[in-house]
């Protein structure tokens, strides 16, 4: 399973790198970026795109708090600070008004009580994130955040490849950068859905609009020109019947 990318956001510089090496000990966090001010921090989010915020709350010296940081890039996000009782009203009301995660830890904490909050915290965002959308790593845009609903099919002339081309109802093709068809459930593509039909092709079942005489399927996506066109996919012999019972 992919570690969870996030930016740390700590006002102490030795605490910041003290919180850093604690979450990155746990195994499920990659830290892409942090800052101990609030402006900078802003900005490295928006240039790297992180999936989730490890914020403290109140910023010496600073003209914003992390509660005004979590509200304004509205990212599943994780209060790291000795104040949390403090400020329990308006992390309340973050949690009630907001559509992202949001949870907290109080400082001082235990390793081992980290590690507990990081798991639950990683466990409901890949929750919430296979419910509707995935983070994919794309050759020419990096990691970006995708609607799985718009996701057609997945596919690799070459077998041994690393990386797979990935069609979409609402937007050009991509390359998808180091996917293993065979595990894709691990990158949020649910088994259930997003069947194999072929050793090469792996399609989202809602998404077929019929079975041909051939015993192609037909799929509708857009193309690298931006034109929506309809698509044949090849079907395996040992993948026609369950296909075949998905249309009935």
């Amino acid at each position: 399973m992919m570690k969870l990318r996030v930016a740390i956001l700590e006002d102490s510089k030795a605490l910041l790198k003290e919180l850093k090496e604690n979450v990155e000990a746990t195994g499920l966090i990659e830290v892409i970026a942090t800052s101990t001010k609030a402006d900078d921090f802003i900005d490295l989010v928006n240039e790297r795109n992180p999936e989730a915020l490890l914020l403290d709350i109140d910023l010496a010296g600073d003209n914003m708090t992390g509660i005004d940081v979590a509200n304004m890039l509205k990212l599943p996000v994780l209060f790291v600070s000795g104040k949390t009782t403090e400020f329990n009203n308006k992390i309340e009301s973050i949690d009630v008004q907001s559509d992202f995660i949001v949870d907290r830890i109080g400082k001082p904490y235990s390793q081992d009580n980290l590690k507990k909050k990081l798991n639950k915290f990683v466990t409901a965002i890949n929750a919430a994130a296979s419910a509707r959308h995935i983070f994919l790593d794309l050759l020419h845009h990096g990691r970006i955040k995708i609607d799985i609903s718009s996701v057609v099919y997945i596919t690799s002339k070459d077998e041994d490849s690393n990386n797979k081309t990935i069609y979409f109802t609402d937007r050009k093709p991509e390359t998808l950068i180091d996917f293993t068809l065979k595990k894709r459930d691990a990158y949020g593509f649910d088994k259930e859905y997003f069947i194999e039909i072929h050793k090469q092709y792996c399609v989202n079942k809602n998404k077929i609009l019929g079975l041909l005489p051939s015993n192609d399927i037909e799929v509708l996506v857009m193309t690298s020109a931006g034109k929506i066109e309809k698509r044949q996919l090849p079907v395996s012999d040992n993948y026609r019947s369950s296909v075949a019972k998905l249309l009935v």
